[in-house]
C-alpha cells in the first residue's frame, strides 16, 4: 500500500503551490496585452459570422450562447431576490433556470427578459475588456464565471458542456502564447455579440409557426400584458445595440 503524506507541511505546501498559481493567474490577467492587427481582429469577426451563419456548425456553436442565456437569468433571479435552484441545458440547444420567489413583479419580468439579451451583453462588456487592454484578463474572467455556473447545473449534459467550455478556455488562457490568446479572446467576443441576434430572429420565426408559446417573450407578455412580439422587439433592440457598439469598441483604437 502507498503511503499518503497528510502531514501539516505538505498541507502547507500544497496551499503555497496553489497561491503562486493564482498569483501568476492574477498577473497576467491584470496586465494589458498589445491589441492584434486589425487584419486579425477583422478576420475574427469574419469566422465568428461564418459559424453564426453556418447552420450546421451554428447547432453546435449554439450551445455557447445558451449557456450565456441560462447564465444571464440565474444572476438576474439572483440580484433581484429570487432563489437560484437551479440550471439544465439540454443537447437540443434549449435550457432550463429554475428560481423561486414571486410568481409576478419586477424579479420575474427580469429574469424573464435577461436571457436573450444575456450573451449580447455579455459580449458588450467582453468587447470594453478588449478595448482597455484585457484579452487574457477577459478569457481568466470567463473561467470564473463558468465555474460559478457550474455549482448550478443540475443535468449531465449542462455539467458537461460547461466544463468543456471551461477547459478549452483554461487550456487557452494557461499554454498558449499572448498573441494567439488575444485572438481567441477576440473570436469569442465577436461570436456573443453575433450569436445573440441570430437566436432572438429564430424565436418569433417559431412564434410566427405558432412553436414557443413558453417562450420568454410570451411568459413576459403574460406578466405584463404587452405583447410577445414587443418584447421581441426589445430582445433584438438590445442585441443589435450591442452588437453595433461592441463592434466599435473592437475595431476602435485601444485604450
Amino acid at each position: 500500500m502507498a503511503a499518503v503524506d497528510d502531514s501539516p507541511a505538505s498541507f502547507s505546501g500544497f496551499l503555497t503551490a496553489a497561491g503562486d498559481v493564482l498569483q501568476q493567474i492574477w498577473t497576467v490577467a491584470t496586465t494589458p496585452v498589445a491589441a492584434p492587427s486589425q487584419a486579425v481582429v477583422l478576420a475574427a469577426g469574419l469566422a465568428a459570422l461564418a459559424v453564426v451563419l453556418v447552420t450546421p456548425v451554428w447547432r453546435t456553436a449554439r450551445h455557447v450562447v445558451t449557456i450565456a442565456h441560462e447564465g444571464a437569468h440565474a444572476l438576474a433571479a439572483t440580484l433581484t431576490g429570487r432563489r437560484l435552484d437551479g440550471i439544465r441545458l439540454h443537447s437540443d440547444t434549449s435550457g432550463l433556470t429554475i428560481s423561486a420567489g414571486r410568481p409576478r413583479g419586477l424579479g420575474m419580468v427580469v429574469t424573464s427578459f435577461a436571457g436573450y439579451v444575456g450573451p449580447g451583453l455579455v459580449g458588450l462588456g467582453a468587447a470594453g475588456l478588449l478595448h482597455a487592454g484585457y484579452a487574457v484578463g477577459l478569457l481568466w474572467l470567463l473561467v470564473a464565471l463558468l465555474a460559478l455556473l457550474l455549482l448550478k447545473i443540475r443535468n449531465l449534459f449542462g455539467l458537461w458542456s460547461v466544463l468543456v467550455a471551461g477547459v478549452a478556455l483554461v487550456a487557452v488562457s494557461w499554454w498558449l502564447e499572448p498573441a494567439a490568446q488575444a485572438t481567441v479572446a477576440y473570436t469569442v467576443t465577436w461570436f456573443l455579440l453575433m450569436g445573440s441576434v441570430r437566436p432572438v430572429l429564430e424565436l418569433q420565426s417559431q412564434r410566427a409557426r405558432g412553436q414557443a408559446r413558453q417562450s420568454d417573450a410570451d411568459q413576459l407578455a403574460r406578466l405584463t400584458r404587452l405583447p410577445g412580439l414587443f418584447w421581441v422587439a426589445m430582445f433584438l433592440l438590445v442585441t443589435v445595440g450591442a452588437l453595433v457598439l461592441g463592434a466599435w469598441w473592437i475595431v476602435g483604437p485601444a485604450a
